[in-house]
């Protein structure tokens, strides 16, 4: 079990029924705002793919899937998804959507070897959204642009919560600020990556932190991302290497950063064989996902996902995720999170 945060004098704001109520709220009008932003059209997705495709998400590469037989199919095994950025990027060639438009969708996983804490969760659901792009898009500016249309929705959303409860008042920053992970491993060189993310997030109040997944000057990456489907050795107009990276803000609430969205332009051809090389994992090339790709039948993307609870948890000031979703939570957090005023749903 992870370590839970104690915020001091800790109050919900909202009860549970208004709480309910103020996730529907943000639910509704964020997705709305999302899908004009970036021009997306709603798609159905899975809830789990056959294994061996290639398009499941494995995430950081250790983190197992929930797995079981089916029947029906000669026991052919599924597994549930981590996350759908290689299923999205398959929907866009399947409905031929143009470059300038793409689609999100309502994405339920389970990662069950989260460690359970404020902001960590069984039960994992986000907007998983992916737009085609064209050639000459695949640049940092490009992506900077999509990050504060992004950023504008969020924003947009707190002030409609704000003025529909009037006991929350609104703390996130105007603006959005651009920093490459390989700048703040020279801005706080004695930090650790999450170190890092706390202190930049702390200064500015909202960051996007570029360049995740490629080995730094220190010799770590900031973190880990998989081969096959952010780019993160395409060197950039800055500079640097990477055309992906996180969205974070500085939530006063836990007095910690809190990332709300992971993406980034995906990887081209080039990219993906670099990357799998990079990574030992050249065996992929031969799974559909990567022949798709390898084939010229998949658009060039850009792509990520936007945490639903999450954005839920901050906007509504709430110090647990548990406070939003419903999931499986160990008896002494639930315990000791009712000691601490926090009602895990």
């Amino acid at each position: 079990m992870g370590k839970i945060i104690k915020p001091e004098n800790y109050k919900p704001l909202l009860n549970p029924a208004q709480t309910e109520q103020g996730i529907k709220l943000i639910k509704d009008f964020f997705q709305s705002n999302l899908s004009t932003e970036l021009r997306l059209r709603r798609v159905t997705a899975p809830l789990f793919v056959l294994r061996g495709l290639g398009i499941n998400d494995d995430l950081n590469g250790v983190e197992r899937p929930v797995t079981f037989p089916i029947k029906d199919m000669g026991e052919q095994v599924a597994e549930v998804v981590h996350s759908l950025a290689k299923w999205k990027r398959l929907m866009l060639a399947e409905y031929q959507i143009q470059p300038g438009y793409g689609l999100y969708t309502d994405m339920n996983a389970i990662r069950g070897d989260e460690e359970l804490d404020n902001i960590h969760s069984l039960y994992v659901d986000q907007w998983d959204w992916c737009r085609t792009i064209r050639k000459e898009d695949r640049d940092i500016d490009f992506l900077k642009k999509i990050v504060r249309s992004i950023y504008s929705a969020i924003r947009r959303t707190e002030y409609l919560v704000c003025e529909t409860y009037p006991q929350i008042q609104p703390f996130l920053p105007e603006e959005i600020h651009f920093f490459h992970s390989e700048e703040l491993v020279k801005m706080y060189p004695n930090m650790t990556p999450k170190e890092r993310e706390d202190a930049v997030c702390k200064a500015y109040g909202a960051v996007f932190i570029m360049g995740i997944g490629g080995v730094l000057s220190n010799g770590q990456p900031h973190d880990l991302r998989a081969p096959d489907y952010d780019d993160w050795t395409t060197p950039n107009t800055d500079g640097y290497k990477g055309l992906n990276g996180d969205i974070f803000i500085w939530y006063p609430i836990l007095n910690r950063s809190i990332e709300l969205s992971s993406m980034g332009i995906r990887v081209d051809k080039e990219t993906l064989l670099r990357q799998l090389e990079l990574t030992g994992k050249m065996e992929r090339v031969n799974l559909f996902f990567h022949q798709q790709l390898l084939n010229d039948k998949l658009p060039l993307s850009i792509g990520g996902g936007i945490g639903q609870s999450r954005l839920c948890l901050v906007l509504l000031h709430k110090a647990h995720i548990g406070e939003i979703q419903a999931s499986i939570w160990p008896d002494d957090m639930r315990q000791e999170c009712a000691a601490l005023g926090m009602h895990l749903i």
